[in-house]
């Protein structure tokens, strides 16, 4: 784990207060937006559906109350240090129980820490949810460099490991020396570099993106119905669905012009990530409210992080740790959630060449945002996983 200067590791509280002068200009780009042309019937074919997106934009210009979605969000306690140079924004929910155990919690693109704000209460304090006061966690959410109130990055190299290991650093400053990580989507790549940088303190970690190809030989002829469409549907989405990802990864810069002055453009690229990737059978509100998808956009928008949130892909892609890299095996326990509309589903058999499972579970629904499409689901599968860890 690399070495930090002793001058960075002071810890400040942090109030999201974002000025009225931004909220404004929101206001006034909103207002004088241009829709493109689109052709009759086409609906989602093409890309974001223009009348669903001009629907959103009203909303959000007219109807959306950031200072409501900002007092839910510092609901949460909050604070910012600098790790290798770089800001680290994170939501720092301690337990009511003494014994709780420490969980960094991380999340992907295009999504961010208000992703988890239907699960931090549950995993903090169970007793006042329900559940065992035994399952509780001291809750750390951190917002990945380059991504929301951490601020753009500043420098080349901010991949996935090097996340990790700012990471590993700040559950050192928070006096952790023993905890969990939890993830879907960058987080689980983040989890599983924290379990094989920092493995004498992570005692587990349990992904909802579970990412391992077949191992040499692997007869596919004995894979299930069930699997083989889940193989299916990765095919589809490499074919149909993974252009952000080329894009990101190989120009996020030029991109990022249209993602950091545009609202309607940050909507339209992160919106239609919504609908496809979740558990919605095609009406993306059947899964996510209005205010659920802006206040998550918000938070792209106010710090201007759509460009450097983008630049992870480029990064990762960079440093050859995208998707399966070539990375050892994680020899800790690690606990999987696959959830039916997941991007990519392996089977079990093929996951166990890369992680000692030893929790599997096969959801019920929900897809790529768990926590905010299946948080009951997603909070069970997580206190059961770590309950043996304890």
């Amino acid at each position: 784990m690399r070495q930090y200067d002793a001058v960075d590791d002071d810890i400040h509280p942090f109030t999201i207060d974002v000025p009225q002068s931004v909220l404004d200009d929101l206001r006034a780009r909103l207002t004088h937006a241009r829709f493109p042309a689109e052709i009759d019937g086409a609906g989602w074919d093409y890309g974001t559906e223009r009348d669903y997106l001009q629907e959103l934009c009203r909303y959000w210009r007219d109807d959306y109350d950031w200072r409501r979605a900002e007092a839910e969000l510092n609901r949460f306690p909050q604070s910012t240090t600098t790790i290798d140079g770089q800001r680290i924004h994170f939501v720092h929910a301690r337990s009511p129980e003494p014994d709780a155990l420490p969980l960094v919690v991380t999340h992907g693109w295009p999504g961010s820490i208000a992703e988890f704000t239907k699960i931090i209460g549950p995993l903090r304090d169970p007793a006042s949810h329900g559940g065992d006061r035994a399952a509780a966690f001291h809750v750390v959410c951190p917002s990945l460099p380059g991504y929301g109130f951490s601020g753009p990055t500043h420098e080349r190299g901010w991949d996935t490991r090097r996340i990790a290991s700012a990471f590993a650093e700040l559950m050192a400053r928070l006096g952790y020396d023993r905890y969990g990580a939890q993830g879907g989507d960058w987080g689980a790549m983040v989890s599983t570099q924290l379990a094989l940088l920092d493995p004498a303190h992570v005692c587990g970690i349990h992904v909802n993106l579970v990412i391992a190809g077949p191992p040499p030989g692997d007869d596919l002829s004995q894979l299930t119905d069930r699997q083989l469409a889940a193989l299916s549907d990765v095919d589809r989405h490499l074919k149909e669905g993974s252009a952000y990802a080329q894009i990101q990864g190989t120009r996020p810069q030029t991109i990022g012009y249209a993602l950091d002055d545009s609202p309607v453009g940050l909507a339209a690229w992160i919106v239609e990530k919504f609908r496809a990737w979740s558990d919605c059978d095609g009406d993306i509100e059947r899964r996510f409210t209005k205010d659920e998808l802006l206040t998550n956009l918000m938070l792209y928008w106010v710090t201007a992080t759509g460009h450097s949130a983008g630049r992870l892909y480029y990064e990762t892609m960079k440093s050859g740790r995208f998707g399966l890299g070539g990375d050892p095996r994680v020899e800790i326990p690690t606990g999987c959630a696959v959830f039916p509309r997941e991007i990519t589903r392996p089977p079990r058999s093929w996951a166990e060449t890369r992680y000692n499972v030893t929790h599997w579970t096969e959801m019920p629904a929900g897809g790529h945002f768990a926590a905010m499409e299946e948080p009951e689901l997603l909070v069970d599968d997580v206190r059961a996983f770590f309950g043996s860890l304890r």
